[in-house]
């Protein structure tokens, strides 16, 4: 065997060997809940822990729940936390990157809140925390829907309406690193007041508890207990009044969407949330509504919709990730 021969073989021999496992952390938290995990580098969920948020609480006491589910779901996939390189976390915020402060936790009734020092008490990791949308874009993206895509938005439909923009390949969040919240854009001039206090917002118009809304002001039932996948479910059957209330809401929802692809050109459009589990008959709507509610639907097109698939664990997985794609928010160890 000559020399050269005999150094293919060992390179051969080396690069076959597998590599070491690396292993990333993250957290989604909200309102209701608390959940923790630990994520290949596939993005595939090794362990996970997921306790109450209680956000009736005080700050210490969420945070240190925070830290703890961490280190319990570490210690469920057998590492220690000295396993990571960092710690990812997305949170019903925007974030400050100059202050490094939540500026406006709805859920928690947090306004500019320093969750950073809290979380350092427990945690010498490298931490970032980024928009929970935000995070759900990246996860789908890193193992969903949006795999192999570079400029993606994601809208999350549900009790609100939340958004996550990829640009690139990176999250994107404006200059201050507080913008991409879709939800607050105004769509109806001097329209109903959303939960931000403002009139007219996509969110007022386009999420669950709208198309809620719109049900109740048709047929005039304020006492049932209506869902928005009920009323999906109903319109689907061929009930009059649940499918004018889900056409008017589709028109909403398509002229919402038609602006953003107007504004970003993405490559795909998924949809997350409770409203995204409604069946192909919604989604059918929108796409018939959508060319020709958008500026050259029609000559240039509209990008590819498709339903998330990766639920709950998009945001966790995409928080897992964090450190891989930006560092706004990252604190040295």
């Amino acid at each position: 065997m000559t020399s050269g021969a005999f150094a293919e073989m060992l390179r051969m021999s080396f690069s076959d060997r597998e590599k070491p496992m690396k292993y990333y952390l993250g957290s989604d938290v909200g309102g209701t809940n608390i959940s923790s995990a630990v994520a290949d580098r596939d993005g595939n969920i090794v362990s996970r822990v997921t306790i109450p948020a209680g956000a009736h609480r005080g700050i210490e006491e969420i945070t240190r729940d925070i830290c703890a589910s961490s280190m319990d779901a570490a210690g469920q996939a057998g590492l220690g936390m000295d396993a990571f390189s960092y710690w990812g976390i997305g949170m019903p915020s925007c974030i400050n990157p100059k202050t490094r402060l939540l500026v406006h936790a709805n859920c928690f009734r947090w306004r500019n809140a320093d969750v950073f020092s809290y979380l350092k008490k427990y945690v010498s990791l490298p931490i970032y925390i980024e928009n929970d949308a935000n995070c759900a874009v990246l996860g789908e993206q890193q193992a969903g829907a949006a795999k192999g895509f570079e400029n993606v938005l994601l809208l999350t439909i549900g009790t609100g309406f939340g958004s996550g923009i990829i640009i690139d390949g990176k999250i994107f969040a404006g200059a201050d690193g507080m913008g991409a919240e879709l939800g607050h854009t105004k769509l109806v001039y001097d329209g109903v007041q959303c939960t931000c206090g403002q009139y007219g917002c996509a969110e007022s118009y386009c999420s669950a508890t709208a198309l809620i809304r719109q049900m109740r002001e048709k047929t005039g039932d304020y006492v049932s207990d209506i869902t928005a996948k009920g009323i999906m479910d109903r319109a689907e059957g061929g009930d009059p009044a649940a499918l004018e209330a889900v056409d008017k809401y589709t028109d909403y929802l398509a002229c919402g969407m038609s602006t953003f692809i107007t504004i970003l050109r993405p490559e795909v459009i998924i949809l997350g949330g409770g409203v995204s589990q409604s069946g192909e008959f919604f989604y059918d709507m929108i796409r018939k509504k959508l060319p020709g509610r958008t500026f050259s639907g029609a000559e240039i097109g509209v990008p590819e919709i498709r339903r998330a698939l990766l639920g709950n664990d998009a945001g966790i997985i995409g928080a897992a990730f964090l450190g891989e794609h930006r560092g706004r928010h990252l604190i040295p160890g």
